[in-house]
């Protein structure tokens, strides 16, 4: 960044401004992989972390979660923490959480009965996660020092020596798998905070995926992983045919999304491919497994709709190819950021 640059929204967008930010502000100063027990590093830029020790792997993921409205229909900044980190762990193979940090921060003048039923709902997505709360922080700002609530966790997660599964390891002939409709968390908050009266039920996706990712990794020979989260499925597969230097192809018409969200996306202007999704992942499969992993994850509580959804490729590496059965296009990632405080 140069001198006198202001930090901008777009720089937390999960897209290209944020990586430029991390290149040039973090990891020139944090990015050297110097423990040797470092199997995937700051400098991979994944969902996490993975550090060996003797046969076993250990997965660290850290996430700040900022959201408004702090509840919105299918959740809460509560929810979406757990959720979040419990998705960043799972997506690197991490499907049983050890445990979760947690770090309040709140605003003076909180409502007491609001902060609790954000706790509740924390509690609740933990026992769906199967992990605990073990350790944390609270501290209390000024009335308009902070807008509401942040949260920040920090997950552990443990699996056996380098059996941890990159977001970069994609290799041509694989199959591309998504885990269901995308577009829900980000269509519904800004439907939501907008107060937009629109036809259809419009719920976020919110919801811990590790179940949904065991049993991928029980069907079949999964090679990578991605939490479609900021930037959604379009960055999420950019960023994965980047990482590896490859190419991918993929079918619009195959890409589930629900038609209640179709429609808002349409009414507000808004990809559902571009923004965030909280209960969703994108998985990099063997072709030969990929029918055997999406039964698996059919199976599951938010895998019903899961399908195979592309291809990677040789050709057109580090871009990814939208056939919409009419033509094909660049399926590029959004530029800055289309909703603040989503996740």
């Amino acid at each position: 960044m140069s001198d006198g640059e202001t930090v901008t929204v777009a720089h937390g967008s999960g897209t290209g401004k944020t990586r430029e930010f991390l290149e040039e502000s973090v990891l020139s100063r944090f990015g050297g992989d110097a423990d040797g027990d470092l199997a995937v590093g700051l400098g991979a830029l994944d969902d996490g972390a993975v550090h060996e020790l003797g046969d076993r792997s250990v997965v660290v993921t850290t996430d700040s979660h900022v959201v408004s409205p702090l509840s919105f229909p299918g959740g809460d900044i509560g929810r979406l923490a757990v959720a979040g980190t419990v998705n960043d762990l799972a997506v690197m193979g991490a499907t049983e959480p050890l445990a979760l940090t947690c770090s309040l921060v709140v605003e003076a003048g909180t409502s007491v009965d609001l902060l609790e039923g954000i706790l509740d709902s924390m509690e609740a997505a933990c026992e769906e996660a199967g992990c605990a709360v073990t350790t944390g922080d609270t501290k209390v700002m000024g009335s308009g020092e902070i807008d509401g609530i942040v949260i920040n966790t920090t997950g552990v997660g443990v699996v056996p020596r380098g059996e941890h599964v990159p977001d970069a390891g994609i290799s041509p002939g694989d199959a591309l798998v998504l885990s269901g409709p995308v577009g829900d968390h980000g269509i519904t908050l800004l439907a939501e905070r907008e107060g937009f009266d629109i036809d259809g039920d419009l719920e976020s996706d919110v919801a811990p995926v590790n179940d949904a990712v065991a049993a991928a990794l029980d069907a079949g020979t999964v090679t990578a992983m991605k939490d479609p989260t900021r930037g959604g499925l379009a960055t999420a597969l950019n960023e994965m045919v980047r990482k590896a230097g490859v190419g991918a192809t993929v079918d619009e018409t195959a890409i589930p999304v629900r038609d209640s969200v179709a429609a808002a996306g349409e009414l507000l202007g808004i990809d559902p491919f571009d923004v965030a999704n909280e209960g969703k992942v994108v998985f990099g499969v063997d072709a030969a497994d990929a029918d055997a992993v999406v039964e698996a994850i059919r199976t599951t509580q938010m895998g019903a709709d899961a399908a195979v959804i592309g291809e990677v490729t040789e050709d057109n590496a580090g871009r990814v190819v939208l056939d919409t059965g009419f033509g094909r296009r660049y399926l590029s990632e959004p530029e800055g950021e289309q909703l603040p405080r989503i996740c």
